[in-house]
């Protein structure tokens, strides 16, 4: 087994630490200029990951939006945008979501153990369905990803997911960025919950960058020795 991905955290929240608001209408966090910002960083992915609750709430299509970008990884011998990745421990994903139906990218569905043979049965002849233990351990995912040829994997979210990758010290950068309002909707989602994670008064995350890009402000956190600075 090789060595497990570069894996670099990517999340928007409000001023009061929400990652969306309580209604049916996705929460708009970030600006036109962060959105390029994040589109680059995508585009030097190997795969991007969020969970199935996102997948089921936002519908992304986790594509490489600019052209100049998805050129660049052409001529690098690239697909044109990386490849897709949820995790899911029930198997519950729609196969007519844009995660599976828009983009030519490899396709990666990692599912509880229990749940793998339903899994394979529904979405097999669109994605690759994997048993990612039982549940779904992180560590065995970005163990198989490396298997595939994964070097830099972007988790995009939600909230459980990007908790899961902090809580398991399996993350090397995190991306934050403070949207410049508030929420103030306790039935809201955070950006993380309630967890025990290596970073913490006594072990704190090192800062690589701040960055204001518009209205909003980008922290770049370093969690492992794996991370540059600057």
């Amino acid at each position: 087994m090789g060595r497990r991905p570069y894996v670099l955290l990517s999340c928007a929240m409000s001023i009061d630490g929400y990652i969306d608001d309580a209604t049916d209408e996705r929460l708009l966090l970030s600006n036109d200029s962060d959105l390029d910002r994040v589109d680059a960083v995508r585009a030097e992915a190997d795969a991007i990951l969020v969970g199935a609750a996102t997948v089921r709430r936002d519908d992304p299509r986790l594509l490489v939006r600019s052209p100049g970008h998805r050129q660049l990884r052409v001529a690098r011998g690239l697909p044109p945008s990386p490849a897709k990745v949820t995790v899911t421990g029930s198997g519950d994903l729609d196969p007519a979501a844009r995660f599976f139906t828009v983009g030519d990218a490899d396709k990666i569905v990692y599912c509880g153990s229990a749940a793998w043979d339903k899994t394979r049965e529904r979405l097999g002849h669109l994605a690759a369905v994997v048993d990612g233990g039982e549940p779904v351990d992180p560590a065995r995912v970005l163990a198989d990803l490396a298997g595939r040829g994964v070097g830099r994997l972007m988790v995009e979210g939600g909230a459980q997911v990007h908790a899961q990758f902090l809580a398991a010290g399996l993350a090397d950068e995190l991306h934050l960025v403070l949207a410049p309002f508030f929420v103030g909707d306790g039935r809201a989602p955070r950006f993380v919950g309630d967890g025990r994670f290596p970073w913490h008064p006594g072990r704190r995350a090192r800062v690589a960058e701040v960055r204001q890009i518009d209205d909003v402000v980008l922290v770049r956190y370093a969690l492992s020795d794996r991370c540059p600075a600057g």
